[in-house]
Order: structure tokens, then sequence, then C-alpha cells
């Protein structure tokens, strides 16, 4: 490996730390690290209050799509979502079996079928979005508007390049 890895040296430090604080700077220089500290504050607190409107996050992620896509295909979601088609099926399934999506015809492809929300599953993504977006507001209180659309922007620049 080389670059930042071959250029560090595995020492100890030099003098004891006063304060006990535990050192890390180089953790805290690597995006991964930082992206995943910060995906666990606010998805830990998301799915706290999803449990009130009885979704998990996956959950969430798929009646969004739908909501936002009416008439979307189980294809279309299990390739935005990365999810494999058979576990897709099952998470499908359950939604329909609690009246939150229904299957229709596709109006392009007559193999297919479209998902579209049941009207107690609109009201339920109203609902699921507006504590989203609180949460959200509330877990990026420290940053400025400007801030927060650049850290999705660059975000985005990293899994959609």
């Amino acid at each position: 490996m080389g670059g930042r890895w071959q250029n560090r040296q595995m020492t100890a430090p030099k003098s004891p730390n006063p304060k006990n604080a535990i050192d890390t700077s180089y953790l805290e220089s690597l995006v991964g690290y930082n992206a995943r500290r910060a995906s666990l504050v606010i998805i830990g607190t998301v799915m706290e209050h999803m449990v009130a409107h009885d979704l998990r996050i996956v959950d969430f992620s798929i009646l969004s799509l739908v909501a936002h896509n009416p008439g979307i295909t189980s294809r279309q979601l299990s390739s935005q979502l990365n999810l494999l088609p058979p576990n897709l099926v099952g998470m499908v399934n359950a939604l329909e079996k609690r009246q939150l999506i229904a299957r229709q015809p596709h109006p392009d492809d007559g193999r297919a079928l479209g998902l579209h929300l049941t009207e107690p599953g609109a009201v339920l993504m109203a609902e699921a979005e507006q504590t989203i977006e609180r949460l959200e507001t509330e877990a990026t209180a420290s940053l400025t508007a400007a801030e927060r659309k650049t850290l999705i922007r660059l975000l985005l620049k990293i899994y959609k390049p």
C-alpha cells in the first residue's frame, strides 16, 4: 500500500496525554470513518422514530421511491436500492399485505407490474417524511443550509458518480 499508509509510522506517542484524551486524528482524516459516524447518529435516531410508523429504513426507502415514482417496477426498485430481487419480493409483499402499496399493470410493459401507494400508504408516507425531515434538520443543525446542500452534493458524488 502506498501513500497515507506507507508514510505513517506506527509508533507510540512520545508523551502521555495529560487529559487522557484519545487521539482520533487519523480516523477523523478518513472519509469512510466520518461518513459512517455521521450515518450512525442519523440512522439510529431515524430507526427509533420510524417504529411509531411501523417502518424499517428499507421500508421507508421503498415507499419513498414508490411515492415519488408511481408505477415503478420491482426491478427498478431493486436496482436503485441495491437489493437482491428475491429479498425485495418479500419486502414488497409485506408492504402490499399491510395495504400500503398496490400492484397495477404497467402502462408501457404488459409483462410488468407497477407499484403505487394506496391511500393509507400515502398518508403514512406523508407522516413518515415529515418525521424524517424534522430528524434530519435536528441532526444537521450545526450546518448552514448551504453547508447541508454541499454535504449532500459531495456524498452523492461518492456513491453516484
